[in-house]
């Protein structure tokens, strides 16, 4: 009864704090996920830093009520009818505070601003460094001529197409001719080089394109830094308001992108003869099956998650391993999961947590060989280039910068991995250090990545 009396007390304090509550700079609702793999509807909001999270009926409801007009007393009734049941004022300013805030929906009382520092994701295997490179308006601008290319009969066409072009390249002609034809001409590789390069920039169109025939709005196009190399990426977020079949389809549009990008390679051979462009179709198919790999954050883990509904996988992988753990009680993360959408992750987790896992522990074994024989790599490569460009040789000179860079890349990326690890590691032993052993981390939103790709 006492407890009872404290809730109500603490429910009328909200009310009073937030007399007329106000939505943080830049919030989006964007409704209902449709064709999650939850018990309860989940709906998605997206803050102003891009940062998205989860929220249930009730709370998307005190949000969509939210104006900077209304009191708590008008939210309450205009969300009683909405949700079929009785919502108190005091309720409306109970959930605002204790919910709402916390996740950076909405202002905090007092605040003269709408701008709210919300708490984000830290997330180890996630892009760091990003950085616009098409901004969304101009991203809008390509995307309309593109997405034409997206009609059911025009994919029909370029499918059939494409297996026309493997069944001549793969079993009549030979793929391996032209590879060995390139690698022996340094100018040649760079000109390869850049068509691989454009095949990457177009297949981020594929997503933006497919997510605005879909009815959603692309963002931009940029590039960051994804674990040791360097990475295209573009935000479709706005993809997560509409059905599976969109999800999915802006899933599925980058290695679309890529067979049509296939074909034009294939017309440029058939107009000139160069077998260089035969070379980078072959590039381009293993960029195919790299990208529906469902490991990390490419594209199979993209479609992989919209398949079974859960739009954060590895926000599940925490949760499913300590259910799994005897006595304990199955996480609620994972008991609003419908048995179909449980399963499927269920099977990814006990399937990539190994292989990532043991992964990087070989990374970490072989380290130091890793490192002596980059450096003593990257050391032969500068004194040969230097002594290409010395010669006048220059695409031999430019072939030579371009393979110290990749090798600078591995070894850079591979030291911030390194700091990442050490910090988060640290943060979980302060926290562990405040309170018990299983003490929980402090909680933050649920986020849906953008869409991006790791060359």
């Amino acid at each position: 009864m006492a407890e009872d009396e404290q809730v109500a007390a603490d429910d009328r304090r909200a009310a009073l704090l937030f007399p007329i509550p106000r939505l943080s700079a830049g919030l989006r609702l964007h409704g209902e996920y449709q064709g999650g793999g939850f018990i309860e509807p989940r709906y998605l909001a997206r803050r102003g830093d891009g940062q998205v999270v989860q929220l249930s009926r009730l709370l998307h409801l005190v949000a969509s009520s939210i104006d900077g007009v209304r009191d708590t007393e008008t939210i309450a009734h205009r969300v009683s009818a909405r949700y079929g049941r009785e919502v108190s004022a005091d309720n409306v300013g109970y959930l605002i505070g204790n919910k709402l805030q916390p996740m950076g929906i909405t202002v905090p009382p007092g605040q003269d601003g709408d701008h709210v520092d919300g708490p984000r994701s830290d997330l180890l295997l996630g892009l760091a460094g990003r950085r616009t490179l098409l901004s969304e308006r101009q991203v809008a601008r390509i995307t309309r001529s593109l997405t034409w290319l997206h009609h059911a009969p025009v994919v029909a066409a370029v499918l059939l197409a494409a297996v026309a072009l493997d069944v001549w390249l793969f079993g009549f002609y030979g793929a391996m001719g032209p590879v060995l034809h390139v690698l022996d001409q340094p100018i040649l590789l760079l000109v390869v080089l850049a068509l691989t390069v454009a095949s990457l920039l177009f297949h981020e169109f594929g997503h933006a394109s497919a997510c605005a025939y879909g009815g959603a709005k692309p963002g931009c196009i940029g590039c960051g830094l994804y674990i040791l190399w360097p990475s295209l990426y573009t935000d479709v977020t706005d993809v997560y308001r509409i059905g599976r079949a969109g999800r999915l389809r802006t899933d599925l549009g980058g290695v679309y992108f890529n067979v049509v990008f296939m074909l034009g390679l294939a017309g440029a051979y058939v107009l000139t003869g160069e077998q260089l462009f035969l070379t980078a179709v072959l590039v381009a198919h293993i960029e195919v099956l790299e990208q529906l790999m469902p490991a990390v954050r490419l594209d199979g883990y993209f479609i992989l998650g919209d398949l079974a509904g859960v739009p954060d996988l590895f926000g599940k992988i925490r949760p499913i391993l300590l259910s799994m753990l005897p006595g304990r009680p199955v996480r609620p993360e994972i008991s609003d999961l419908k048995r179909s959408a449980r399963v499927v992750v269920t099977v990814w987790v006990l399937t990539m947590v190994p292989l990532l896992v043991g992964e990087l522990g070989y990374f970490l074994w072989n380290l130091p060989r890793i490192l002596d024989t980059a450096l003593r790599s990257l050391t032969e490569q500068v004194t040969g280039t230097g002594a290409a460009f010395a010669d006048g040789q220059l695409p031999d000179g430019i072939v030579g910068v371009l393979g110290s860079l990749m090798l600078l890349c591995p070894l850079a990326g591979a030291l911030y991995l390194a700091v990442r690890t050490v910090r988060l590691l640290g943060r979980s032993v302060a926290r562990a250090a405040k309170g018990d052993a299983s003490a929980e981390p402090p909680t933050t939103p649920s986020t849906v990545e953008p869409t991006w790709r790791s060359p």
